[in-house]
């Protein structure tokens, strides 16, 4: 048809050539527009050509069939083919079976005897933060979600203040011209002053068109990159100059049967104004600089980060429910199947992004940031503790995992948490008020290592069912050996294990026979004394030399045991500042 047209003269010609640029610059321009399409193609793609090869030589033999009865056999066979596939791929989920099950195959697993402990404990959870954060902008801005990343060697929350999505025009003009960054390990999170950074973005998630983050980012994908990246979470920290930046996780997207997500690097936004360059790049080649996983170890300010996708981790930590076998999960099966537990009340489920030190775990971790998941057991009314789960945020190719099943520990898991914090504080109204986000909390405590679970209480809002954030909120920690909860004051972190063991220890010591911990060394001499005050009453004066040698073989016992005791805490401070300068020294 287009080449009877062609041939017609030369005003004809004029216009095809027209048309055809009109539409390769509306490929080339729009392309940010029809990727999600190029992605779907690239996800699906062999179930795709599976379908068209069947539809096409189906058709067909239909069109060539002179038998009604053939006809409507055919039509019966493709209709029952489609429907299977639908059915079984979609509605049982076996498409993102088979897909899981790739993630299994290839991910680099790891499994540690040693659990790591938590450092750097953040007080509050993401969602109250998110609304503090909210509460200190004004009608024209909005606070993009909160990430918690590495800035200047410590933890903190960051998000961007951007122009308002209720505004088109703001979003369209405006840049982005602040970004909070706020302590993660403060009770009384400030979002002001010195906490609200002065930096510009001409690239927003807010923004519009080509200044949308989304946008830029795949404008500056090549042809090959538009069929198998896709952008993910973004991310705002200092790059090694001392430069705020916007990094954008990207999602690479691998394999033929099946596809499958993995970590694909990230693209790096610098700071700037928006000028007539600035427009001219991002409409032709989009902006950003492109960093491969392999090369990410160049730049120091992204090892050890909060980079990798939450999607992504999500679909590596569920895919140990493979270690049993590929058919292990099935349904008449699940020996050790695992699930990812969603607290119907909780505004931010798993992964929990923590700061481990697994200086001490015996294996070749690093220290600094990972995505938590507490694995537990299939079924609903099973609430153990199956498998700890890290996964490095940086998006290092490796998985470690600790088998709490294996070992019979007996912990309780993340479901388990909210009841057990609701039974112990019956007067609270928790009708508005939820214990949300049980992160990890392991610590060496009285001997040996302990997990807890750190829980926060977030009161509700009625309206928009929002969390509102508190600036000291109560917090509790939930023994997931013993069950039991302890409420801690969040205002002083550093007396945490302290009230755990004040509470647990007559447990602990019953249970486990441990000796006595946290005895200060006032303590201990005054214990000392009254027992030599004791055995000095008890002197028989009938015969004092006797006994004075009694007495001093009781005094020299008790001067070794009060020896004993200061060395084990002075042993204890050394080792604890070991593992700090270890850690420091390994970033």
């Amino acid at each position: 048809m287009i080449k009877k047209y062609w041939n017609q003269g030369g005003k004809q010609k004029a216009i095809v050539i027209i048309l055809a640029l009109i539409v390769i610059a509306l490929l080339f321009f729009l392309r940010d527009d029809y990727q999600p399409l190029l992605l779907f193609f690239r996800k699906y793609i062999f179930v795709i050509l599976l379908s068209g090869i069947l539809l096409f030589f189906g058709l067909r033999s239909f069109r060539n069939s002179a038998s009604t009865g053939k006809r409507l056999g055919i039509l019966a066979g493709l209709l029952a083919f489609f429907g299977v596939l639908y059915v079984a791929g979609w509605h049982y989920q076996l498409y993102d079976y088979m897909k899981t099950y790739n993630v299994f195959n290839n991910l680099n697993k790891v499994e540690i005897n040693e659990l790591p402990l938590t450092q750097n404990e953040r007080i509050q959870p993401l969602r109250n933060i998110f609304s503090m954060a909210n509460e200190s902008v004004g009608e024209t801005k909005d606070v993009s979600l909160p990430h918690l990343v590495r800035v200047d060697d410590e933890n903190k929350w960051t998000m961007a203040i951007q122009p308002t999505e209720k505004y088109v025009w703001q979003g369209i003009s405006d840049n982005t011209e602040e970004v909070f960054s706020v302590s993660s390990t403060t009770p009384f999170p400030r979002f002001s002053n010195e906490n609200r950074i002065s930096t510009t973005f001409s690239i927003g998630e807010s923004l519009k068109f080509s200044r949308n983050t989304y946008n830029a980012v795949v404008q500056r994908f090549n042809p090959w990159m538009l069929f198998n990246y896709e952008p993910s979470d973004t991310f705002y920290m200092k790059n090694d100059n001392g430069q705020w930046v916007e990094v954008v996780s990207l999602i690479k997207w691998k394999g033929f049967f099946f596809p499958y997500p993995t970590f694909g690097g990230v693209m790096v936004i610098d700071s700037g104004a928006h000028d007539f360059s600035d427009y001219i790049e991002r409409v032709t080649i989009g902006k950003g600089t492109f960093i491969a996983p392999e090369d990410m170890k160049n730049h120091p300010y992204l090892t050890r980060q909060n980079t990798l996708s939450e999607k992504v981790s999500r679909l590596q930590a569920e895919s140990l429910k493979f270690l049993g076998g590929f058919s292990d999960p099935l349904p008449w099966n699940m020996e050790t199947a695992v699930k990812i537990p969603n607290l119907p009340d909780d505004q931010n489920q798993q992964p929990f992004v923590t700061d481990f030190d697994f200086s001490d775990s015996k294996s070749d971790a690093y220290s600094g940031l990972y995505h938590w998941f507490g694995l537990e057991p299939v079924g609903d009314e099973r609430t153990s503790l199956t498998f700890s789960v890290f996964v490095p945020a940086d998006g290092t190719n490796k998985l470690y995992y600790y088998d709490h099943a294996s070992k019979k520990q007996g912990y309780a898991g993340v479901s388990a948490m909210p009841l057990k914090v609701i039974e112990s504080r019956k007067e609270y109204d928790w009708s508005v008020n939820k214990p949300v986000e049980f992160r990890p909390y392991i610590k060496n405590i009285a001997g040996r290592k302990r997990m807890f679970f750190l829980g926060t209480i977030s009161s509700i809002k009625a309206e928009g069912a929002q969390f509102d954030g508190s600036a000291t909120p109560d917090l509790a920690l939930i023994d997931s050996e013993y069950r039991d909860v302890v409420w801690i004051d969040a205002k002083h972190p550093s007396q945490w294990e302290k009230s755990v063991y004040d509470q647990l220890n007559e447990a602990w010591r019953a249970s486990e026979g441990i000796d006595d911990y946290y005895m200060d060394d006032e303590k201990a001499v005054e214990a000392i004394m009254k027992d030599l005050n004791d055995q000095f009453i008890a002197i028989d004066t009938t015969d004092l030399k006797g006994n004075t040698i009694k007495e001093k073989e009781s005094l020299e016992v008790l001067q070794r045991k009060y020896d004993s005791m200061v060395k084990q805490r002075e042993a204890d401070d050394i080792a604890k500042l070991k593992r700090k300068i270890d850690s420091l020294e390994n970033k």
